[in-house]
C-alpha cells in the first residue's frame, strides 16, 4: 500500500542558516549604510576616492552590518520571539546556537578591521569606536527612550571613518553630516519601530516610537527635514551645484511620499516606506557623483 504521508521539510544548510542571520536577502540594510558613507567620500576626496578607499568602505560596510546582526539576534533572541515579524529568526529558533552566533559575527568584524588596517591611524582608532557602539546598541532598548538614537551614531561612524581615511581629520562638515545622517536614522528606525509599535509595548522594549508617541509621524519628518538641511548646507559649504540640489530634491520627494504612507500608523505602509529608504540615499549620493563629475 503506497503511503500517503507528505515528506518532511528539507533541513535549511548552515551556509543558509548564516545568510539568514546576517540578512544576505534583505540589502537594503547594508545599503542604508554604504550611501551615506561613500558620500563623505566622495566629499572628503573632492571627487572619485580611488579603488582602494572605495572597496574598503563598501565592503567593510557590509561586513560590519552583517556582524552587527548577529550580535542584535542574540541580544533580542528572548524578545524576538514574541514580535510576529521576528519570531522565525534563526538564533531565536534555536537553529543556530548563541556561541555560534557570536563566532560568525567575531569573523565577519575581523575580515572588516582588517580592511580598515590598509588606511591610517586616525580611521584605525575610529573603528575601535564603530564596534564597541555596534555591540552596545541591542542592549539599549532595554533602558534607553530612545535607541534608534544610538543606531544612528553606529551607523553614521563610516562618515568621521571616510573622512580620516582620505585627509586625516575631522572637519566641520564630517560632524555636520553626521549630524544629518544621525536625523535621517532617527527617522527611517522610528517608521520601523512602529511597525512593532503594539508588540514593543507588550514585552517591555523601548523605541522612538514609543517615546515620541502621537507625535510619532511629526518627529520622523521633522527629522527628515533636519537631514536635508543639513546635507543640503554642507553641499553649500563644498560648492556643490544644481546635479546635487537635484539629488536633494529626489530625496525631499520621497519623503513626501514617505508622509503619506506613515500618516495612518499602519503596519504595512510603515514598513514600506522604511525598506524603500535607502532610495532616499541613493539620490543623495547620486547627485553628488554626477556634480562632481560634471565639476571635473
Amino acid at each position: 500500500m503506497t503511503s500517503t504521508a507528505s515528506p518532511s521539510p528539507t533541513r535549511p544548510s548552515r551556509l543558509a542558516l548564516y545568510l539568514d542571520l546576517i540578512r544576505w536577502d534583505r540589502p537594503q540594510g547594508w545599503l542604508l549604510l554604504l550611501w551615506p558613507t561613500l558620500a563623505a567620500l566622495w566629499l572628503a576626496a573632492g571627487g572619485f576616492p580611488g579603488w582602494h578607499l572605495l572597496a574598503v568602505f563598501t565592503l567593510g560596510t557590509i561586513l560590519m552590518r552583517s556582524a552587527g546582526c548577529a550580535v542584535n539576534d542574540v541580544a533580542d533572541r528572548d524578545f524576538d520571539r514574541h514580535v510576529q515579524r521576528t519570531a522565525q529568526r534563526p538564533v531565536t529558533t534555536g537553529r543556530i546556537g548563541v556561541k555560534e552566533a557570536l563566532g560568525v559575527g567575531a569573523v565577519l568584524a575581523l575580515v572588516s578591521f582588517g580592511l580598515v588596517l590598509t588606511t591610517n591611524a586616525p580611521t584605525i582608532a575610529l573603528s575601535f569606536g564603530a564596534l564597541a557602539v555596534t555591540i552596545a546598541y541591542p542592549f539599549t532598548k532595554r533602558f534607553f527612550s530612545m535607541p534608534q538614537a544610538v543606531l544612528g551614531v553606529a551607523f553614521s561612524f563610516g562618515i568621521p571613518m571616510a573622512y580620516t581615511a582620505v585627509q586625516g581629520r575631522l572637519p566641520l562638515d564630517a560632524w555636520l553630516l553626521l549630524a544629518g545622517n544621525l536625523l535621517w536614522v532617527l527617522a527611517y528606525d522610528t517608521e520601523y519601530a512602529m511597525v512593532d509599535r503594539d508588540d514593543d509595548l507588550r514585552i517591555g522594549i523601548r523605541t522612538s516610537a514609543i517615546t515620541f508617541g502621537r507625535f510619532d509621524v511629526a518627529a520622523v519628518m521633522a527629522c527628515y527635514v533636519g537631514f536635508l538641511l543639513l546635507w543640503g548646507g554642507v553641499g553649500w559649504r563644498a560648492g556643490l551645484g544644481w546635479a546635487y540640489a537635484a539629488g536633494l530634491a529626489v530625496a525631499a520627494a520621497q519623503v513626501a511620499w514617505h508622509y503619506m504612507l506613515i500618516r495612518s500608523r499602519e503596519r504595512g505602509p510603515c514598513f514600506a516606506a522604511f525598506r524603500a529608504n535607502h532610495w532616499v540615499g541613493a539620490a543623495v549620493f547620486a547627485g553628488l557623483v554626477v556634480d562632481r563629475w560634471l565639476a571635473g
